[in-house]
C-alpha cells in the first residue's frame, strides 16, 4: 500500500468527520462517547481513512451541540475524560490514523469561567474587555447596540441586568470573544499547543472569518457584512496560529464562508492556514454544467497560493446527500430553504449519492467524509417534541434544523438501538427502518454503500494519481463530466437522461452502478478507469 507523504499527507487526506455524540454509545447510555469510538476504531481503519476530525469533544452545556464550549482543557463527562481522549488519539495513530480537533474561536459558552466573571465583575471591567459589551441605544439603553445579524435566526445582542449588552452571532448561550484584547489572542495559541502535544495532527477552525470585528461595532447594510466578516486584521491571528502549528508539524483547516476568490486565496498563503473548506461544491445542485463551474472556480480559488482543495458532500450541519440529491427540484443545499416535508425519492438520491462519492473522491486535494455518508444515510425527520437544535427554535419553527442529519449511527441490524448502544434509547431516535443501513449488513453486501466507500478509498490510497495533483478535462458527450487524473486514472460521471460511453480505456476499477448490456454508463452513474 502507498502511503502519502508524512510532511504533506493533509494534501490529498481522506478525512472522516466524527459527531462523537451520535458516532457510537460505549457505556450504554444513549450518547456516543469516546469510549464508542475507541472499540469503532477498526472499522474506520477497514474504510480506508487516513484521519479523524472530531466535532468539539469538550465541556459544554449542549446549548449548541457542544459548539458552546465552557472547558478547552477537559473532555466532557458525557463523552469520557481527558486521558481517554489522549488514548484514543495514540490508538488512532498506531493504526495510521492522524487526529484533528475543533476549535472554536469566534466564541465560548456562557457557562466559561471568563464570562461567568465578566458577568460578575460589572460595567468597565477587565473581565468585560475579554467580550464585546456596550451599553444599549435609545432613551434608557433599552436598544441593542447595532444591528448585525445573527448567523441563527434571532437577535444577536442579550441585555444583562445591570444594563449593557453582550454580542453573540450566533444564540445568547455563545458570547462573541474580543479578538483585539491580547489575552484572547493568547489563550488561544496555548490550546492550539495543549493538543498538539496530546497528538493532535491538526485544528480544525469553526466560523474562522467572523472571529475578527470592527472595534467601533457599527451598523451594517443589509449586503454588508465587513464589520464582522473576513477582516483584515484575521490574517495576524492565523500566522500567529500557524507558527505555533509548524512548531508541531500540525495543520490548520478553516471553516471559511468567503465568496471572494482573491480574498479566499489570502488565508491559504503558505504562513497561515494549510487548506480551507469548500462550500461551494457543497451547495450545488446534481447537474453537470453546476458541479463543473465548481471544480473550475475551486481550482482556481487555490491555485495562486499552492494550497489543495477541499471536497466535502456533507457534514454536521447540512441535509444528508441521499435526501437532498433525491429530490425532484432543488437537489443544491441553502439553510435558508430547509423546510419540513421536503419530498424526495431515496432510491434515486442514493443512486446520485454513490456516483457523487466517486466524483468527489477522484478530484484533487483532500476529501471529507461525514459519518454515515458511507452507509448511504438518509436525512431524518424528527419529532418535533425531541428536536434540540437552536436553529429551529431561533427561527419560530419554520426550520427544522440540523438534528436530522445527526441521528446515531446504526451498526448492527439486529440488535437494540440498531447497535448504537446497549438498552438505552438515543439521544435523537432512529426513524423506522434505520436498521437496514446497519454497518455489519453492509459489509458483507458487496454492492452496498459501505463496500463502494471500502474500495474507492482503497484505489484512492493504491493509486499515486489519485489525491492532489493535475486535472484534465476530456472531451464529452452533454450531460456528462470526465476528466482524467496522472498515472492514465479516468473519472466518468453521467448526469444525462440516456447512457454515455466510456471513454478509451483498458480497464474498469470501479463503478457506482452497473454498466448497461453494451457497456455504456448509464444515468447518475460514475466510473473509475484506466487508460
Amino acid at each position: 500500500m502507498a502511503a502519502p507523504n508524512p510532511d504533506t499527507w493533509w494534501r490529498s487526506a481522506a478525512i472522516y468527520q466524527v459527531y462523537v455524540r451520535s458516532f457510537a454509545d460505549g457505556d450504554g447510555n444513549g450518547t456516543g462517547d469516546l469510549a464508542g469510538v475507541r472499540a469503532r476504531l477498526p472499522y474506520l481503519a477497514e474504510l480506508g481513512v487516513d484521519a479523524l476530525w472530531f466535532n468539539p469533544w469538550y465541556v459544554s452545556p449542549m446549548a449548541d451541540g457542544g459548539y458552546d464550549v465552557a472547558d478547552y482543557r477537559a473532555i466532557d463527562p458525557a463523552f469520557g475524560t481527558l486521558a481517554e481522549a489522549e488514548k484514543l488519539i495514540s490508538e488512532a495513530r498506531e493504526l495510521g490514523i492522524r487526529t484533528i480537533v475543533d476549535i472554536v474561536p469566534n466564541h465560548v459558552s456562557d457557562q466559561h469561567a471568563w464570562f461567568r466573571a465578566a458577568l460578575a465583575a460589572g460595567p468597565g471591567s477587565p473581565e468585560r474587555e475579554l467580550f464585546h459589551f456596550r451599553p444599549g441605544r435609545g432613551e434608557n439603553g433599552e436598544l441593542p447596540p447595532n444591528n448585525w445579524p445573527s448567523q441563527f435566526a434571532g437577535d444577536t445582542w442579550t441585555r444583562v441586568p445591570d444594563g449593557e449588552w453582550y454580542l453573540h452571532l450566533f444564540t445568547p448561550q455563545q458570547p462573541d470573544l474580543n479578538w483585539a484584547h491580547p489575552a484572547v489572542r493568547q489563550e488561544h495559541e496555548d490550546l492550539l499547543r495543549f493538543w498538539f502535544e496530546r497528538g493532535a495532527a491538526g485544528v480544525r477552525i469553526d466560523s474562522a472569518a467572523l472571529v475578527a470585528k470592527d472595534p467601533g461595532l457599527p451598523d451594517a447594510d443589509e449586503n454588508d457584512t465587513t464589520p464582522y466578516v473576513d477582516r483584515d486584521e484575521l490574517h495576524d491571528v492565523y500566522r500567529a496560529w500557524r507558527a505555533v502549528a509548524d512548531e508541531y508539524d500540525g495543520i490548520l483547516i478553516g471553516e471559511l464562508w468567503v465568496p471572494d476568490p482573491d480574498r479566499f486565496a489570502r488565508y491559504l498563503r503558505p504562513d497561515e492556514l494549510h487548506t480551507a473548506f469548500n462550500f461551494d461544491f457543497l451547495a450545488r445542485c446534481w447537474d453537470a454544467a453546476e458541479l463543473r463551474a465548481s471544480i473550475d472556480t475551486t481550482l482556481a480559488y487555490h491555485a495562486p497560493v499552492g494550497a489543495p482543495a477541499t471536497w466535502v458532500l456533507c457534514n454536521h450541519d447540512v441535509t444528508r446527500t441521499v435526501t437532498r440529491y433525491g429530490r425532484a427540484e432543488d437537489t443544491g443545499f441553502d439553510f435558508a430553504k430547509k423546510r419540513f416535508g421536503t419530498p424526495t425519492d431515496l432510491d434515486l438520491g442514493t443512486r446520485r449519492a454513490r456516483a457523487a462519492a466517486l466524483l468527489s473522491l477522484g478530484l484533487p486535494g483532500a476529501v471529507y467524509v461525514y459519518q454515515g455518508e458511507e452507509l448511504g444515510l438518509p436525512e431524518a425527520e424528527i419529532p418535533l417534541d425531541r428536536i434540540e437544535d437552536p436553529m429551529h427554535f431561533r427561527s419560530g419553527g419554520v426550520d427544522p434544523g440540523r438534528d436530522g442529519c445527526r441521528v446515531p449511527l446504526p451498526w448492527a441490524a439486529d440488535a437494540p438501538y440498531a447497535g448504537f448502544g446497549a438498552q438505552t434509547e438515543p439521544w435523537l431516535p432512529q426513524p423506522p427502518g434505520w436498521a437496514a443501513y446497519a454497518a455489519d449488513r453492509q459489509a458483507a453486501d458487496p454492492d452496498s454503500m459501505l463496500s463502494l466507500y471500502r474500495a474507492a478509498l482503497a484505489i484512492r490510497r493504491t493509486e499515486p494519481g489519485f489525491g492532489d495533483g493535475p486535472l484534465t478535462w476530456l472531451p464529452a458527450e452533454p450531460g456528462v463530466l470526465a476528466f482524467t487524473r496522472t498515472d492514465g486514472l479516468i473519472c466518468v460521471v453521467n448526469f444525462a437522461d440516456a447512457p454515455a460511453g466510456l471513454p478509451g480505456h483498458t480497464s474498469v476499477l470501479l463503478t457506482s452502478g452497473p454498466l448497461d448490456e453494451e457497456g455504456r454508463l448509464p444515468r447518475d452513474t460514475a466510473a473509475w478507469l484506466r487508460a
